[in-house]
């Protein structure tokens, strides 16, 4: 279409050096003996990584790797809100009867979290056995270098129409999605907003409620019978430290986002040590090298709508928009089964809630469940390996998604 142009990510000279300008000026607190991680992101840590994003990180050469892949822009304006410019990264398969594939990114990630499984993604084997997919990787509006919305009530329905009517402009009727953290939120609202075009969804984060007798009397029986695996035993305790020492950032930026945002928009050092910290505390151990970090972070710093955008998320969730505003989606329940759209589920022991899989069927027609025993949060990024083989076996002949999308290989007529 004429109004999806391509686009390349282009930070200005002036830009960078007042990055460089502001981390050279930085002000550091102090520090306790032995805190260590307990108390956040370590000095020595945040110093270091500081300098070396004044010093020694190349934004241009990680601009220029960015911009290998095929960037678009394209105006989408969700019910009752005004267009917003989305910025996406497309790739279509050369093996015939590709699966669309939308990827969601959650916070604090962005599209750079699903570079790892493009290509193998979209390569594919012989399609069928091993299919390959057609690959929509977004930045969410208010992340990245989609524009951002300057009115209240952007919640989960409106990224749910935003995406779904991107994908609807791509020529894509009917899709999947794969996604964590707020991906895992939208794929759910998708699945309950537009179930006749998003057709089954494969998540990474575990987000569900107990079964309830009246409503999954056999989930419940189940439950109440089984002895818990050692998985839901041990993601038990995660998610008590989770939901203990690890959920604060989610309560300032689903209360006060605002107040927050003075910081990540005037410091690149508050920036840095407020997403290093889960890049570490919510990872397994991943090896994060200082100029991952560092692009990870410059990716935030500078997005079109600014760093301090993508917390209002978690507030538009939790609120109500003023009453009467027209022409408003109901907020999806993204916590309630959901008919028709088939779903699949790879759980990761470190990642911030590990439920048991009685819980996380009563969200659907659970068709794959995948234990893994080792990675964190960022499964694309830190196991991209393991991603790709789970939605290949979701999705592949024999697995419980095969031929759901119209058009794919494999769809019976």
């Amino acid at each position: 279409m004429a109004d999806i142009k391509p686009y390349r990510i282009e930070v200005t000279e002036s830009q960078i050096k007042d990055l460089k300008t502001r981390l050279s000026l930085a002000r550091f607190p102090d520090e306790l003996d032995g805190a260590a991680w307990n108390m956040g992101a370590p000095l020595a840590d945040v110093k270091r990584l500081t300098q070396h994003w004044e010093q020694s990180h190349d934004w241009k050469k990680a601009e220029n790797e960015l911009n290998a892949l095929p960037h678009f822009i394209t105006k989408i304006q969700c019910s009752g809100f005004e267009p917003l410019a989305i910025h996406f990264v497309h790739i279509r398969s050369n093996i015939k009867g590709a699966i669309p594939l939308l990827w969601i990114h959650g916070w604090p990630g962005h599209f750079y979290e699903g570079v790892k499984i493009i290509k193998p993604l979209t390569e594919g084997g012989d399609g069928v056995e091993h299919p390959a997919f057609d690959l929509v990787v977004p930045s969410l509006p208010n992340f990245g270098f989609s524009e951002g919305t300057r009115e209240r009530g952007f919640a989960l329905a409106q990224y749910a129409e935003t995406l779904n009517k991107l994908m609807l402009k791509l020529g894509y009727n009917e899709y999947v999605t794969q996604g964590g953290d707020w991906g895992t939120h939208i794929s759910r609202a998708l699945a309950h907003c537009f179930p006749e075009n998003c057709k089954a969804t494969h998540l990474n984060m575990d987000s569900a409620n107990p079964p309830e007798f009246f409503r999954n009397p056999l989930l419940t029986i189940q439950h109440a019978l089984t002895p818990y695996t050692k998985r839901e035993r041990d993601g038990q305790a995660r998610t008590k430290w989770f939901m203990r020492e690890g959920r604060g950032y989610n309560l300032e930026q689903s209360t006060k986002p605002q107040t927050l945002g003075y910081a990540l928009a005037d410091s690149p050092v508050a920036l840095l040590a407020w997403i290093y910290e889960k890049l570490h505390d919510w990872a397994d151990d991943y090896p994060w090298t200082d100029d991952e970090v560092c692009t990870w972070v410059s990716i935030y710093w500078f997005s079109t709508a600014g760093p301090a955008a993508s917390a209002r998320i978690y507030y538009e969730k939790n609120h109500d928009a003023e009453p009467g505003r027209p022409n408003r989606l109901p907020q999806p329940d993204v916590r309630k089964y959901s008919p028709g759209v088939k779903i699949g589920f790879s759980h990761f022991p470190m990642d911030l809630t590990v439920l048991p899989s009685t819980w996380v069927r009563t969200l659907g027609h659970v068709v794959f469940e995948r234990d893994h025993e080792d990675g964190g949060h960022f499964a694309a990024w830190e196991r991209p390996d393991q991603i790709v083989r789970d939605l290949r076996d979701m999705f592949g002949r024999g697995g419980g998604a095969f031929g759901c999308v119209k058009g794919a290989t494999g769809y019976s007529q």
